[in-house]
């Protein structure tokens, strides 16, 4: 796919004679090489020869030729570190580059110009496009969670204490909003993450729409069996 322009690229077609090629010389030879006989990316002849089950011979994985570093082999001895050589930066502790780079280096304690103070507040988009109002409770270090809090826990927690182990804070349903004034404790509930799970789950929002991801799926499983069979040698 062209991400750019979010264009999938054409599908290819194997033929009799291609899938022969690949059969006869995936085992021997070079991928690369086969790809570039075939006129295809390498990656689809890859991709095909893994899904026909095929794989390289122990006589070609035994050559160097199979790009592994071997016992014995010279694969990469150009580059390794030998007995008592130094590394470049042997006694340069802390170094970094020169010139006018130390003009626009981070200090230390310095803070990204987008980072917003404690009680600001932002709204975040989670799973399946739910989006939260979030407040900013601390400086800590850390990843993002610990630095902010939503507003429906905070809210929660001002009237009934931190929150239970294995449990969460949520709208109850059809009460979500993203407005700070709306978000009162009588629209909130404490829950379990089993009951959070089991609400989220298909079968509990449409029925109808889990059937059609089960028959989707058996359907899937058909006919990646018939395309399995149909290449089988």
């Amino acid at each position: 796919m062209t991400k750019s322009r979010n264009v999938k690229a054409a599908r290819h077609t194997w033929t009799a004679d291609e899938l022969a090629v690949i059969r006869a010389q995936y085992a021997s030879k070079i991928t690369s090489e086969i790809a570039a006989q075939l006129g295809l990316p390498v990656h689809l002849v890859y991709s095909k020869a893994n899904r026909m089950g095929l794989t390289k011979g122990a006589d070609f994985l035994a050559t160097s030729k199979s790009g592994r570093i071997l016992k014995g082999g010279k694969l990469g001895q150009a580059n390794q570190f030998v007995p008592g050589q130094k590394p470049w930066n042997d006694g340069l502790k802390g170094f970094q580059a020169g010139g006018r780079s130390v003009e626009t280096r981070f200090k230390p304690g310095n803070s990204p110009h987008t980072t917003l103070p404690v009680g600001a507040y932002r709204i975040v988009t989670h799973c399946k496009g739910s989006k939260h109002l979030e407040q900013k409770t601390s400086e800590a270090k850390g990843g993002n969670h610990m630095r902010w809090t939503p507003v429906s826990r905070l809210v929660w927690e001002k009237a009934n204490g931190p929150v239970p182990r294995g449990h969460v804070v949520v709208f109850k349903p059809g009460q979500s909003t993203l407005v700070l004034e709306q978000i009162t404790i009588d629209r909130l509930e404490c829950i379990t993450r089993r009951e959070l799970a089991r609400r989220n789950h298909p079968n509990s929002s449409n029925p109808a729409f889990a059937r059609l991801i089960q028959l989707k799926g058996a359907i899937t499983r058909q006919v990646n069996r018939i395309q399995k069979e149909s290449l089988a040698p």
